[in-house]
């Protein structure tokens, strides 16, 4: 297989990086960033090739070469909810609805393998049905939901070239102590649940490779499936 996983130097996305160079199966990762992307310790140094982009709306004829015969992308790209606080909505548009659209485009462009599977990393408070008005941050939650409409309406006017999307929405991602505090508050606070980077990052890969379960994939269904992943990993 050969995986592409864009946003390569964020948190999940190194989690993907770290399991999938473990895993024989992949054979090519294509790590997509603005910045060269660092290989860990001891990595097999031939899986991963490390591609740089101006920005994720972005991509000249050289990069789209790296992406040809890919079986898999995995999209990690966008602005966390406490973060776009901070930022112009119209730059966190960019980011989370803009780039991904364009990205789609220039993967399809690239040539790709048959079936390809596209995973779009969103959020458990995205909200597809714009008739609705959430309660916790509606604008932001709107633009999630309808980016999330876009990408599954692109792999479905693409279905002929087996073109599948599927959206994953983990709650709180937990990865040191500090983290697991903070998903307990948010759980008792506001019932948000909350998965650990090593699971949500197993449970992408599972899916990429052996085909989507169900679409989409909520919190509850990634902590099955990546347990189970990680579990068979030990096993073999």
């Amino acid at each position: 297989m050969k995986l592409i996983i864009a946003g390569a130097t964020g948190l999940v996305a190194q989690e993907v990086i770290r399991q999938s160079l473990r895993n024989p199966t992949i054979k090519s990762i294509v790590a997509l960033a603005r910045k060269p992307v660092a290989l860990p310790a001891g990595a097999d140094a031939s899986k991963l090739k490390s591609v740089v982009v101006k920005d994720y709306d972005d991509y000249s004829d050289e990069v789209k070469q790296e992406f040809a015969g890919a079986d898999a992308c995995i999209w990690t790209v966008a602005i966390t909810p406490t973060k776009s606080k901070e930022m112009p909505f119209d730059e966190v548009k960019r980011v989370c609805y803009t780039s991904t659209l364009v990205g789609l485009s220039a993967l399809h462009d690239a040539g790709l393998a048959r079936p390809f599977r596209f995973i779009y990393m969103s959020g458990i408070a995205a909200e597809r049905n714009q008739s609705k008005t959430p309660a916790v941050m509606p604008e932001y939650s709107l633009m999630r939901g309808e980016t999330e409409n876009r990408v599954l309406a692109f792999a479905a006017a693409h279905s002929a070239e087996q073109f599948e999307a599927c959206v994953v929405k983990p709650g709180y991602i937990t990865h040191d102590a500090a983290s697991l505090a903070r998903a307990e508050q948010l759980k008792s606070s506001v019932g948000i649940p909350s998965i650990t980077v090593e699971v949500s990052a197993a449970a992408m890969l599972y899916q990429v490779a052996r085909g989507f379960e169900k679409e989409p994939l909520e919190n509850a269904d990634l902590v099955r499936i990546g347990r189970g992943a990680l579990l068979l990993e030990v096993d073999a």
